[in-house]
């Protein structure tokens, strides 16, 4: 039979204290408090993934609430139980954001700029780069 965790509260986060070791504080659905001796306290959490022990950290608190610990610990355990494994998910998340960024009007321009080079005489070069057509430049570009 698993050992019953009394669900932790702000109040006794706040009032934990350093000690020479790490030690941790147990929330429940595998979600923990590590404390560390410099005092900073840290989410993780524990679960399996394809039959693997594994630890996944939430952050610092108070950064992190322990309400929004406990939200990022349902959505693993419903991505766990969904067969996903949440690195790979995280990581995916993170390069689809960064695909997305990767195209900004500056990359653009700076792009379109560079290109041009070759057939433009320096001041003209600076000009553009530096956007002294002002609107011109924008409607040129458009």
């Amino acid at each position: 039979m698993a050992k019953l965790i009394t669900p932790l509260v702000p109040k006794q986060i706040d009032n934990v204290k350093p000690k020479d070791k790490p030690y941790t504080l147990f929330d429940g659905g595998g979600l923990y408090l590590e404390i560390v001796p410099s005092g900073s306290k840290l989410w993780k959490m524990k679960c399996r993934i394809n039959n693997k022990a594994v630890k996944l950290a939430f952050g610092k608190y108070p950064a992190v609430s322990l309400k929004e610990a406990r939200l990022k610990r349902e959505e693993v355990q419903k991505l766990i139980a969904s067969d996903i494994d949440p690195r790979a998910d995280k990581a995916e998340k993170i390069q689809q954001e960064k695909s997305w960024t990767e195209h900004t009007f500056e990359k653009v321009a700076r792009d379109w700029h560079k290109n041009r080079l070759s057939g433009w005489k320096e001041n003209t070069a600076k000009d553009f780069i530096n956007l002294k057509f002002g609107k011109r430049f924008l409607v040129g570009i458009c």
